[in-house]
């Protein structure tokens, strides 16, 4: 792990000043690295901890708990809730439901 690890985190620094996504790259290859070094899972807490700071420092939202504050007011139509409103209700694998064949259970079933 800690030479893959550290090759991901080599393209990243070189992504730097090459095109590519050098802000995810790096910390993919710390979390690699994270895996077997202890280090490498603190340089990754503070590159989280930083992140959430300067993002909360610029307004943005973070994590669900802000992002709750930030939802759409409900309706007041109870179907409109529903989590089956836009898709529909989920499909029956085995067919529509018969409702004889749930009303006529035998008694010893039971």
């Amino acid at each position: 792990m800690g030479v893959i690890g550290t090759s991901v985190v080599l393209v990243g620094i070189a992504m730097l000043v090459l095109p590519g996504p050098a802000l995810v790259v790096i910390p993919a290859g710390l979390a690699i690295l994270g895996i077997e070094f202890a280090w490498a899972r603190r340089w990754l807490e503070s590159i989280k901890a930083g992140t959430q700071k300067g993002l909360t420092s610029l307004g943005l939202v973070v994590g669900a708990a802000t992002a709750s504050s930030h939802t759409a007011p409900r309706s007041l139509d109870p179907t409109a809730n529903s989590p089956h409103a836009a898709t529909g209700p989920p499909d029956d694998p085995a067919g529509s439901l018969d409702i004889e064949k749930v009303t006529n259970v035998p008694e010893e079933d039971l």
